[in-house]
């Protein structure tokens, strides 16, 4: 078993600190799985005592920080490891015997025998904030966190030293202000330029910190903040000391084994959290946006509105980051990072490009960085370069934003359903997607067809394509897929990780994207009023249509998490054309009845999924973890 596969579990016995993990170098299923495995994660950088990274030089460590704009000044040390900078770090008093993160940093010889308790202190002392001997970073080699977990112990981090420095606050807003007019204008606009240039030049990994400038500022250093001390009132203690027990369910890290409602208690503080996710997935933050996607899903199934941040701060996925968010959004009724996402000039861009259809956000930042604006600047200055898809995307943009309401969801199923069975009787269908857990208004229709003779289901998805151009009611074909009528419907073996040998036999439905528009209207308008409609039509053989059903309704952390629960606990590999053994490769049927008859129906073939899986079955109405 190699270090990344190692159990979660032994990672969180060991006490290490707290830890900032850089994504260069790590393939995306390498960072999932390091994320998951450090208990002591942060998704700021501000606060990390270590900088974990997939690096062996130190002036790769220095570009990292200076890419992160974390300002530190390098103490350089004897043989013996103590410091010889100008000041020594004060050592913080331990407030618990089951508390070592501090002394692990300060000192480099951390205490593994301690246990991993947290005390009511010790949140305290996270809601507060790093303390003085706090004020040092260490970017330290990958091979530390695993080596450490192959040994059952914090190991020391000097042999794996690449950088360490300690952590500096900018020079006072007046110092920096003493230069000339002619100096100061002359700054700017080199600054313009380069922020021009470079803004985006990292790439998918780059991080900025939410307190980069907006369009038409200047940079300047930035004070490393420090998070405030949470503030409690005399009533607020004794509201802790009542507060509700933690549901059992919350205690697992899986939100596919927690019931989620679409209408949670704490929703308009999550509304607050998506903003923030939102900005970070349009800067390429991946590990950000993993972190709040977490705590937004536990979030999401605690049963009981918020009173104070320590209740916030006890729940797994959240913590002290999570908890300053909620006092500052009880104090004040919003989230002042997420209201400059939403006036940052630059952000609301990159949102209206990624709100195209066909375009994700690394394709909103190359159309930022072509210097494009607006839709409009699109179509004048690089119409000929977009994908077809795109082009559609952008030519319906306010048609495809508007929310389609569910009597017309249903519309429009059924509408496909009676073509389906009127091409050959027997189809049976289930509307899945937002719909189905229960959203007002969906942003697209997605509907699972079946038929229990899989001849019927083979090849199908181009005529009934075929059939609905002819009536009127797709007016552009997006994507059409018939790989798995290709291979004959036949589940094949998964080949493993690699690619390579897996491309044709795995997550291969037949599925077509399409623009849907109604060709009946009753008003006197000669060009049809009725607005297009983005349309899925999936079609899976009735032996894995369970997957298939579970796969296009959950919502996308619950089905990310389905997938890590099978990989970690089962074995498996579980996507929604069906479930793989990761032992041998082969099919695992989950849906046939004791004496391998086919389910009676796909609601039922879907439970079944959740009952093969060893999983709670959960209602789509609770799978809404956004």
């Amino acid at each position: 078993m190699s270090a990344l596969d190692h159990p979660n579990s032994l990672a969180r016995t060991l006490n290490f600190p707290i830890i900032f993990l850089l994504p260069t170098h790590l393939s995306a299923d390498e960072l999932e799985e390091l994320e998951e495995q450090i208990p002591t994660l942060t998704n700021d950088i501000n606060e990390a005592e270590v900088i974990l990274g997939k690096i062996f030089r130190k002036e790769r460590a220095l570009f990292e920080l200076r890419k992160l704009k974390l300002a530190t000044e390098e103490i350089q040390r004897t043989g013996d490891e103590r410091p010889t900078a100008r000041s020594p770090a004060h050592k913080r008093a331990k407030l618990t015997r089951s508390v070592t993160h501090s002394s692990g940093i300060g000192s480099d010889t951390l205490d593994s025998d301690t246990t991993a308790s947290v005390s009511d202190a010790e949140i305290q002392r996270r809601l507060a904030g790093p303390g003085p001997a706090e004020q040092t970073v260490r970017v330290v080699r990958l091979a530390w966190f695993t080596e450490s977990i192959k040994a059952g112990k914090v190991l020391p981090t000097r042999d794996y030293l690449l950088y360490e420095g300690r952590k500096l606050r900018a020079a006072p807003a007046k110092q920096r202000e003493k230069t000339s007019p002619a100096s100061s204008e002359k700054s700017v606009e080199v600054m313009k330029r380069a922020r021009a240039d470079a803004e985006f030049s990292p790439g998918e990994g780059f991080r900025p910190p939410s307190s980069q400038g907006r369009r038409g500022e200047t940079y300047s250093s930035h004070p490393v903040k420090r998070p405030p001390l949470v503030r409690q009132t005399t009533s607020e203690h004794e509201i802790d000391t009542q507060l509700p027990p933690i549901p059992d369910y919350l205690h697992t890290t899986y939100s596919c084994q927690r019931p989620t409602p679409v209408n949670p208690p704490n929703e308009s503080f999550i509304k607050e959290l998506e903003k923030i996710k939102t900005a970070r997935t349009l800067m390429g933050d991946r590990i950000g946006v993993r972190a709040y996607s977490s705590a937004i899903a536990t979030i999401a199934a605690y049963p009981y509105a918020f009173k104070t941040a320590q209740e916030v701060a006890r729940l797994p996925g959240c913590g002290a980051k999570i908890a300053q968010l909620f006092q500052e959004f009880k104090d004040t009724g919003q989230i002042a990072e997420a209201n400059e996402d939403d006036s940052n000039p630059r952000l609301a861009v990159l949102k209206l490009f990624y709100e195209i259809w066909g375009v994700g956000e690394t394709t909103a930042r190359s159309f930022y960085n072509r210097g494009w604006r607006d839709l409009d600047d699109i179509v004048e200055y690089g119409w000929d370069s977009l994908t077809r898809v795109q082009q559609i995307g952008v030519k319906y943009y306010d048609e495809f934003k508007q929310g389609i309401p569910r009597e017309e969801v249903e519309r429009i199923a059924n509408t496909i359903l009676e073509h389906a069975n009127a091409l050959h009787p027997g189809f049976e269908m289930v509307i899945v997607g937002g719909y189905r857990r229960g959203k007002l208004k969906s942003g697209d229709v997605d509907v699972v067809l079946s038929h229990r003779d899989e001849n019927a289901t083979h090849n199908f998805v181009e005529r009934i394509i075929v059939r609905l151009e002819e009536a009127g009611y797709i007016t552009h074909t997006l994507t059409l897929s018939t790989a798995n009528s290709e291979r004959g419907q036949i589940p094949v073996n998964w080949k493993g990780d690699d690619r390579r040998g897996a491309g044709t036999g795995f997550d291969t439905l037949d599925k077509a994207l399409v623009v849907w528009q109604d060709p009946v209207w009753t008003t006197g308008e000669k060009k049809n009023p009725n607005p297009h409609r983005r349309v899925d039509i999936i079609i899976s053989p009735w032996k894995t249509v369970g997957c298939a059903v579970l796969g296009w309704s959950s919502g996308t952390t619950f089905q990310r998490d389905l997938r890590r629960y099978c990989k970690r606990e089962r074995a498996l590999k579980f996507d929604s054309s069906g479930i793989r053994s990761r032992v041998d490769g082969s099919w695992v049927d989950l849906e046939s009845g004791p004496n391998g008859e086919p389910a009676p129906d796909m609601l039922t073939a879907e439970k079944r999924v959740f009952e093969g899986l060893g999983l709670v079955w959960r209602p789509p109405e609770e799978r809404c973890t956004g």
